[in-house]
């Protein structure tokens, strides 16, 4: 018998993601395809945690953001902790790239954008319980405002995520050992590629865009 195949030749598949369309969207997939299991539809990545560890669980596709309690990737690293023969695959509906490492050294397996992936989630799923580590070869590249993220510098992106949570210059200044006046220039550069007016313009829309995610923001819960 194949590890990762209960007795029913099923694999046992947990989701958890705090949207409900979301939510509905991995239980359509789970349960039309032929060799998976839907054993539990969770809406808190740390009632994954818990099934997990009370249950038989082969599969577990988690949402990485949530309103409330721990964030899915935590979670995804202590059910790896807990029992790595269990595969978990991390879906996110944003754009934020900085995750994918993060995923990587947690032995997370795969990681699928929801919104920009070409691939599907059942292809995921398969390439996965095969032994795959299934990761994006290439960064979502949404627009915000008259530019493409690709055009934005790694740099100003780190400063347009401080931006997200409000901080201001000078916070951001200290936390990556620059000066204000070199902030306020990557920030005035932004406003140029996007054509946005001004700060609190270019913070709201790339956090509604999903373009950046905080780490603050993540585990907020």
């Amino acid at each position: 018998m194949e590890r990762g195949i209960n007795v029913s030749n099923k694999i046992k598949v947990v989701i958890a993601d705090d949207q409900y369309v979301a939510r509905g969207f991995f239980e359509l997939h789970v349960k039309m395809a032929a060799d998976y299991e839907l054993v539990a539809s969770l809406s808190a990545a740390e009632q994954a945690v818990e099934y997990c560890r009370r249950n038989s669980v082969d599969l577990v596709i988690l949402d990485v953001m949530m309103k409330h309690g721990l964030d899915g990737l935590t979670c995804a690293e202590t059910i790896k902790n807990n029992n790595p023969k269990i595969k978990v695959i991390l879906a996110t509906s944003t754009a934020e790239y900085q995750w994918i490492e993060k995923a990587e050294q947690a032995g997370i397996e795969s990681f699928w954008f929801k919104e920009y992936d070409e691939r599907s989630l059942l292809e995921v799923m398969d390439r996965t319980m095969k032994g795959e580590h299934v990761y994006p070869g290439t960064q979502p590249d949404p627009e915000l405002g008259d530019a493409k993220k690709s055009e934005l510098s790694e740099r100003e992106l780190e400063i347009l995520r401080e931006l997200t949570t409000n901080r201001s210059n000078e916070e951001i200044a200290e936390r990556y050992c620059i000066s204000v006046n070199t902030v306020k220039r990557h920030i005035q550069n932004m406003l140029v590629k996007t054509g946005y007016t001004n700060r609190l313009e270019l913070a709201v829309n790339a956090k509604a865009l999903g373009l950046v995610v905080h780490d603050d923001d993540r585990k907020k819960g």
